[in-house]
């Protein structure tokens, strides 16, 4: 893990950002420099806090939707913050209303929060100071100058020894001679930290394991430098680019494109927040999702080894999307015409703080038509008839999460046929476990790869999953929406016709939350759409937005009722989840993820089998990929696309892309 990009916001430039941020002030737009500052002021002058105090969480508290709704521009604005602080006297819970000056909540949090940045440097500093484990070291011919460590999040299993504590286990690796950080790990020698003692309870050291020689770089000098892989030549670059500017405008949090628009904020916990997400159909504004974002990253590693069965992280959760989003590389992670924007965010101690380029905003032609047609009857001995047809444009918005090792890609894809795709792309760099094994012929390899995959000398890469899920909040066409399930089933064949095999589609609309749980399975074709039922459109339909799962289905054999880490992640057990709309139900593993018990999850919410026709709903939506790693995987790994699409479901009266213009 290492820290994310931020840049400390002197006052001057706090100020600035703030009065441009709020030139198109919204209810669901993201705190500002000044209005953190404001809360940080607002908990010290009420006696809640003192300067001494830490900040897990600062984020925007949204208003009620009918307040959102309601709110036109001009009106004041309803802004208020949620915030995990901790005092001398504990951790708590608040609502500071920025406006009023106020604390109008403040409460014990009985949860762990969010991991701070301060905590992870000081499990560093905490285990590199035990006496048992600088001997561990030693046995290594190791010092603490020789290594660096890597505190990470020890999951929750409810042994009597996590009671009262805040727990991390703390690996190291051999200080890097290159670009890899994590090219040598220190096997078999692990501190568990209390957080909240300050303290190292235990050091496990289950013997040395030999340490891997090789540094792996990445850079393209490293590259060219190793006797085993030679640069190609170099090429004419295919490039994108877009001449005169870009086609969309960015007014404040507002992005309007083509038919899209929709607002944008970052948040520290998900990341980007899409909201007022929505068509101009016909010149009339049209509602299609009032919020989308990521609710959830559960990651679990398969081996049953002492130091990594534990190594079961919710990366949004724990550590947040938001705050480790990582400078985004013009020409690399985005085309170098992009619009790059910055997040603000917020350190430990309550100030602001600016990540540079956090998002991208870029339009790009994808090379593909967005519709075509040959006529072949068109065609005349004289003359010759082209094909009829439109290049596709999409608009994208890119951030990029660094959690650790693994960079992860969130991209929101708007299209112009009405389709919005939700992307995630994981690269970075394997987590990898040091073994005696240098190839496949050692005498230790079946036992070292019994879990993993030898993916260099002494090196295992160690098989897990990756698990995402998406909360998506429809509104299409207003609140009243409902789920459905169309399945293909066998027709009824006529007697005498000679064919025999038929299908036709059978809709169900489940009543409550429990029967609105789905497994995607290929062998029982299926589409599964939100309409709005009391709504017409087209030829008397009802409008609705349909999710293709894409190549994004994954389930596991983990048990969600009886395995600790499953249970507080219990949302992989389906692909599609609906609840009714709680504004308090935000994310898939609970509010509170460090240490949790999946007491407060989405399976734990559903059991409440609430009614879920016609009326405000949300859709959840579990997406992902088993990794079994591979040797092409290392030193670092290309990037895995992975993503699911929404796609109007007669919603529009026609093919909304037969307006695009032909360029020619």
């Amino acid at each position: 893990m290492t820290l994310p990009a931020i840049t400390r916001l002197g006052a001057a430039a706090a100020l600035a950002l703030a009065a441009a941020g709020t030139a198109q002030a919204h209810p669901l737009d993201g705190l500002t420099p000044e209005e953190i500052t404001r809360v940080v002021e607002i908990l010290n002058a009420d006696g809640k806090a003192t300067p001494e105090s830490r900040y897990p969480l600062i984020e925007l508290k949204e208003p009620e939707k009918s307040v959102v709704m309601a709110w036109s521009e001009g009106d004041a604005e309803p802004r208020a913050a949620l915030v995990n602080v901790t005092t001398a006297e504990g951790m708590f819970r608040g609502v500071v209303d920025i406006a009023a000056g106020t604390v109008s909540d403040w409460e014990p949090a009985t949860e762990e929060t969010m991991l701070l940045l301060e905590e992870f440097i000081g499990a560093m500093d905490l285990a590199l100071g035990a006496p048992e484990f600088v001997e561990g070291l030693a046995k290594r011919d190791l010092t603490p100058e020789d290594v660096f460590c890597l505190p990470l999040t020890a999951g929750a299993f409810g042994l009597p020894e996590e009671e009262g504590r805040r727990l991390m286990k703390v690996p190291c690796y051999v200080n890097p001679t290159s670009s890899n950080f994590y090219a040598k790990p220190v096997e078999g020698l692990f501190a568990v930290v209390d957080l909240k003692g300050q303290e190292v309870v235990d050091v496990v050291d289950t013997g040395a394991v030999p340490v891997p020689q090789d540094g792996w770089g990445y850079t393209q000098d490293e590259i060219a430098a190793r006797e085993d892989m030679e640069l190609r030549p170099e090429t004419r670059p295919a490039m994108l680019g877009q001449e005169g500017g870009p086609n969309y405008e960015i007014e404040g949090s507002k992005v309007t494109w083509d038919m899209w628009s929709f607002r944008w904020r970052v948040d520290k916990r998900p990341g980007v927040v899409l909201s007022e997400i929505g068509v101009t159909d016909a010149g009339t504004w049209r509602e299609v999702l009032y919020q989308a974002h990521l609710s959830e990253v559960f990651v679990p590693y398969m081996d049953p080894d002492e130091g990594w069965y534990w190594r079961t992280y919710m990366d949004s959760g724990e550590y947040g999307f938001g705050i480790f989003l990582s400078p985004l590389h013009a020409g690399v992670d985005c085309p170098a015409y992009a619009t790059f924007l910055p997040a603000v965010v917020h350190a430990d101690d309550g100030s602001p703080v600016e990540i540079p380029d956090a998002v991208c905003i870029f339009e790009r032609n994808i090379g593909d038509p967005v519709w075509r047609h040959f006529e072949i009857f068109a065609q005349t001995p004289d003359q010759f008839t082209p094909a009829e047809g439109r290049p596709a444009s999409e608009l994208v918005v890119r951030s990029a999460s660094e959690v650790g090792n693994y960079d992860y890609l969130i991209d929101y894809v708007f299209e112009q046929n009405g389709n919005m795709r939700v992307m995630v792309g994981a690269t970075g760099l394997d987590a990898v476990k040091g073994v005696a094994a240098t190839s496949m012929s050692s005498e230790t390899a079946e036992a070292d790869t019994r879990y993993g995959t030898l993916i260099a000398p002494n090196l295992v890469a160690p098989n897990h999953d990756h698990f995402f899920n998406f909360r998506l909040d429809f509104d299409i066409d207003g609140q009243s929406n409902s789920f459905m399930r169309t399945g293909l089933v066998p027709a009824e064949m006529p007697e005498g016709l000679p064919r025999r095999s038929m299908w036709v589609t059978e809709t169900v609309m489940p009543k409550t939350e429990l029967e609105g749980r789905y497994r995607i399975n290929p062998s029982t074709p299926a589409m599964y759409h939100v309409a709005n039922m009391g709504r017409e459109s087209g030829l008397g339909h009802h409008p609705g937005y349909m999710i293709n799962p894409g190549n994004s289905v994954a389930y596991s054999p983990l048990d969600t009722e009886n395995d600790p880490p499953a249970r507080r992640n219990p949302y992989i057990d389906y692909t599609i989840w609906t609840t009714p709309y709680s504004a308090a139900e935000r994310y898939a593993g609970g509010e509170y993820a460090f240490q949790s018990d999946g007491s407060d999850t989405l399976g734990a919410w559903v059991a409440q089998d609430r009614p879920i026709v016609d009326t405000d709903i949300v859709t959840w939506f579990t997406m992902g990929f088993h990794h079994v790693p591979r040797m092409e995987d290392w030193p670092v790994m290309p990037t895995m696309w992975k993503g699911f699409t929404l796609m109007p479901f007669n919603f529009f009266a026609h093919n909304p892309s037969m307006t695009v213009r032909d360029p020619s």
